[in-house]
């Protein structure tokens, strides 16, 4: 369901602008509609008022956790969707969460356990917007991350409906939206153009092209240095500082000849780098670093002029990286297998603007 078809389904019980957007609200807001005769609510109209039980059991059958798993930095949701799928959700400290926008992945980086399998299928925005309103009946959420399962470029259309709704009806905070993808020119395009500008979180890895190519071997082919500089023109017209990812694998994007390629890209730029050592995964070969290297680059980092983050990989002390918990329910045969979309990722260069 998209946001959109819910409030055609609204207007078709008779609600008006204002019945609308109060109905809407209170469910991305996981408050309460009281409808019961004689309650405040009762200004809705009749049709609307008979026909809110069953809409709002569809919208608790959008999605719903199969499987909690807390953490010492948050709660990893297992959720359920409608037709049996599963994402992955994190309720994350201070008030944030992390929404999948995706079932699976068609990017395939190399260290990740939910694109082994490609894409299954797509996330309607009011599947991503469930997902906010299951964290919000657990903790107050004042941040939206899309870093979960998926790349959001590659469903920009529902993703962009989504931020919409949470930045207008959800009450969050514009710069508290983090849109993140591995980088499409696409996404710079389209994202200036929108009244609700999220934040965005870039996924560079590596500052050799080559290299960068090898562990996301499906992501557009941009340049380490054409992505910077796309995120610092974002970042001077939203005011925000684009968040740089950089996971940590050892042997592979831990040398000093990485630390001096990042100094000369981001020196100077409004930009923060966040690096985070790779949460190992048993299946994959990749290890990370020990966190003394990891501190060591910190540092120099921050020598050299770029403000660094060393954060600690989210699910460690639970095996809960992102893809591990749905990976293991596939291996149990408790999700069903439906055929996988077949997404062909051409460079942005020769993608049609209204393509998602």
């Amino acid at each position: 369901m998209r946001i959109e078809d819910l409030r055609q389904r609204l207007r078709a019980l008779g609600a008006k602008p204002g019945h609308e957007q109060r109905v809407l609200r209170a469910w991305i807001q996981a408050r309460p509609l009281d409808t019961r005769r004689g309650r405040a609510e009762n200004f809705l109209p009749l049709a609307l008022r008979e026909g809110m039980p069953g809409l709002l059991a569809e919208l608790d059958r959008l999605a719903h956790v199969r499987s909690e798993h807390p953490g010492e930095d948050g709660a990893r949701l297992l959720v359920e969707l409608a037709d049996g799928q599963t994402v992955e959700s994190v309720l994350l400290p201070r008030g944030g969460v992390c929404v999948s926008t995706q079932v699976g992945c068609a990017v395939g980086c190399v260290f990740c356990m939910t694109g082994r399998d490609g894409l299954v299928r797509q996330l309607d925005s009011a599947e991503i917007v469930a997902q906010v309103a299951l964290a919000r009946a657990r903790q107050p959420v004042k941040k939206v991350v899309f870093m979960g399962m998926g790349e959001p470029a590659h469903n920009l259309d529902s993703v962009l409906e989504a931020i919409d709704a949470l930045g207008t009806l959800g009450d969050i905070g514009h710069k508290n939206l983090v849109f993140s993808t591995v980088g499409d020119r696409r996404v710079f395009e389209r994202l200036p153009q929108r009244t609700v500008k999220p934040a965005l979180a870039l996924s560079l890895h590596t500052t050799r092209a080559e290299l960068r190519a090898a562990l996301l071997p499906r992501a557009p082919q941009i340049t380490p240095e054409e992505l910077v500089e796309l995120g610092e023109t974002y970042a001077r017209a939203t005011t925000y500082p684009i968040q740089y990812q950089w996971t940590l694998l050892e042997g592979i994007n831990d040398s000093d000849e990485e630390v001096e390629g990042v100094a000369r890209l981001l020196a100077g730029k409004y930009a923060v780098m966040n690096l985070i050592p790779y949460n190992a995964v048993p299946e994959l070969a990749y290890r990370r670093p020990s966190w003394e290297r990891a501190a060591a680059m910190a540092r120099a980092l921050h020598q050299r002029g770029v403000l660094t983050k060393l954060r600690h990989s989210a699910g460690q002390d639970v095996d809960g990286g992102c893809g591990q918990l749905r990976a293991r329910a596939a291996a149990a045969g408790l999700v069903p297998q439906p055929r996988h979309i077949r997404l062909h990722v051409r460079s942005a260069a020769a993608a049609p603007r209204s393509s998602t």
